[in-house]
């Protein structure tokens, strides 16, 4: 992942990641899939057709251990999980949210875990972090449409960085793409943020868009800014959705 290091941003995929779509990964897939086809849609952003869980974990280096933390108790979503994205999202400037959590069956999916697992040994890499509790936020989002002439939109609808410290990283798995356009993602410079692409005085470093499986790429934070396109209906009879596990990690900030 030099070009992380060196640019802010990296590209990947299921070859980088050592990772062969068959046999049991092949099912723990079309399992993380399945919980896709039944997410909630974003309570804060209606009519977006963007559908959204999220949950926390923390990672201990010394001990080499991962434990979930457990969501709040919800009637509709089994449990939610308190969300802030910080102060560089323009949607939501200093607005705490709460999200529905990933439900606990696939919190032990061993291809959740394992991509899990590879994006903090990619920050290990590259920060002096062994010593400090890692904080992990486990983004579950789908951009899904109905029909021809419907689009579904990211959050935030600009290039922007999700706040945090100067070790914070955010990695990007695909799950699933399916008869739809667009989705292109773009990386720009920091001064950036707050643009769309297409505004003149925005510094773009790479646009390139997902197709495959585990098809990915990763950011650092502070030294990039990043977007994703909104989604349309592909020339197929029915739905199309694209699918992606977003994970943040950032050194743990104790609260005393």
């Amino acid at each position: 992942m030099n070009g992380l290091r060196e640019r802010g941003f990296a590209r990947y995929g299921a070859e980088q990641l050592g990772i062969v779509p068959t046999g049991s990964t092949a099912r723990d897939l079309a399992g993380i899939r399945e919980v896709f086809t039944s997410l909630p849609p974003d309570p804060y952003a209606p009519g977006t057709n963007r559908f959204r869980r999220y949950s926390h974990a923390v990672y201990l280096p010394w001990k080499d251990e991962l434990s979930w933390i457990p969501g709040t108790p919800d009637p509709v979503h089994g449990t939610v999980t308190d969300f802030s994205q910080g102060d560089d999202d323009p949607a939501h400037p200093r607005t705490g949210r709460v999200l529905p959590g990933i439900p606990e069956a696939l919190r032990g999916n061993a291809l959740l875990l394992r991509l899990l697992r590879w994006d903090i040994d990619q920050v290990l890499s590259l920060k002096d972090l062994g010593r400090r509790p890692l904080w992990a936020g486990v983004h579950l989002i789908k951009l899904g449409v109905d029909h021809l002439g419907q689009d579904a939109v990211s959050s935030p609808d600009c290039l922007h960085q999700d706040g945090g410290s100067a070790s914070t990283f955010t990695f990007a798995h695909l799950i699933s793409r399916t008869n739809v356009t667009g989705g292109q993602n773009v990386i720009a410079t920091p001064g950036s943020a707050g643009l769309k692409p297409e505004d003149p005085w925005t510094d773009i470093h790479a646009r390139f868009t997902l197709t495959d499986p585990l098809d990915g790429y990763a950011v650092h934070d502070h030294k990039v800014s990043h977007y994703v396109g909104p989604v349309r209906a592909g020339s197929e009879p029915g739905p199309g959705e694209r699918s992606i596990l977003i994970i943040g990690i950032a050194p743990y900030v104790p609260q005393l």
